[in-house]
């Protein structure tokens, strides 16, 4: 009797093995593109490669870089609500010609510094999350920075202004009209063409921040650094809702405490690649994460300062707001409700 019980137990264990390994959730993710550097390498990739065995959680994480992929940054929300991927790691600004409501995280000027620009992710992120939830059917878990964008030439440059009739690589229609308001023509590029696009001169400057362009090897073909932040390039990770309501109630809070946790070190680490970077593009130290180049530091004048503060009211905002007013009517009275008090905008 007792042999009999042992054979069906094992014979149990046997074809349960196969049931628990099929209900495992799988996660295709959507990571940065590789090109950008360190975050990509150093903390997302990371994070998500171990993700299943932090959390315990019954997961199966297959992540890949964007620029492995085949498909555009741009691209990310369509193939998420057509199911294609269950997760991503959110490339706002390129992807708000499909949601305009993503770009009042990151107006031109919103963000001048860390302090700000979390203040700005923290009391809109929840208020995104329902519109994109509504729209594509993807739940926002947080968001967070590469970092101050800054401006490569290699046309010298000694302030802002110099930019009038120069193109200038772009990723969103916020910056572009920026540029625009300087008499610079703006170029949307991707950010891994941006290279060779600045070596041919098909552009003459370009926007990003300090570290992904150190990575990058943007300084091998400019010669001038102006390192005034215009946006601050927050991201953020974006799970589908099917995926999402595969995990319990306490499953979903281990996920969401993971990805709190990674989103708390990021912004930690953005902001010690911005100033380590930012030494490493003009020849100083210390520059202990990336290479060693000899840009001109151009300083950053009162005037820049001036004009990248003021591009919020009389700019990006009211650009912005026209636009996405027409297709979620309202966003920029809620936005201002949100944000406003932080930046004192009424």
């Amino acid at each position: 009797m007792k042999m009999k019980l042992a054979a069906l137990l094992v014979g149990l264990a046997l074809t349960a093995a196969p049931a628990l390994a099929q209900d495992k959730i799988k996660l295709k993710v959507i990571g940065q593109p590789l090109a950008t550097g360190l975050i990509q390498k150093n903390r997302e990739q990371p994070f998500f490669e171990t993700l299943a065995q932090k959390t315990g959680l019954p997961i199966e994480v297959e992540y890949k870089p964007i620029d492995t992929l085949g498909i555009k940054d741009t691209e990310q929300l369509r193939v998420m609500k057509a199911g294609l991927f269950e997760m991503a790691s959110l490339r706002m600004s390129q992807n708000s010609r499909d949601e305009p409501t993503i770009l009042c995280l990151d107006l031109v000027g919103l963000n001048p510094d860390y302090r700000t620009g979390r203040a700005v992710a923290n009391a809109y992120a929840g208020i995104l999350d329902q519109r994109l939830q509504k729209q594509f059917g993807v739940k926002l878990l947080g968001v967070w920075p590469f970092g101050p964008q800054v401006l490569f030439c290699k046309k010298p440059v000694a302030k802002l202004a110099d930019v009038k009739g120069l193109k200038v690589r772009t990723y969103d229609q916020n910056l572009a009209k920026f540029i625009e308001s300087l008499g610079g023509t703006p170029v949307p590029i991707a950010f891994a063409e941006t290279h060779q696009s600045l070596s041919l001169g098909v552009v003459d400057c370009a926007v990003t921040g300090p570290s992904s362009a150190n990575s990058a090897g943007w300084p091998e073909v400019s010669t001038h650094y102006l390192p005034i932040g215009m946006q601050i390039a927050l991201n953020g990770y974006a799970v589908t809702l099917p995926a999402w309501n595969k995990f319990k109630p306490d499953q979903q809070k281990k996920l969401q405490a993971a990805f709190d946790a990674v989103i708390e070190d990021i912004w930690k680490y953005s902001e010690e690649l911005f100033v380590d970077a930012s030494n490493c593009n003009v020849g100083k130290d210390p520059c202990t994460t990336g290479k060693k180049f000899s840009l001109v530091n151009v300083p950053v004048t009162q005037g820049d300062l001036d004009i990248v503060k003021k591009a919020v009211r009389d700019i990006s905002f009211p650009v912005w707001a026209e636009v996405c007013d027409k297709t979620n009517p309202g966003c920029s009275a809620t936005w201002k409700k949100a944000v406003g008090p932080i930046v004192g905008i009424k």
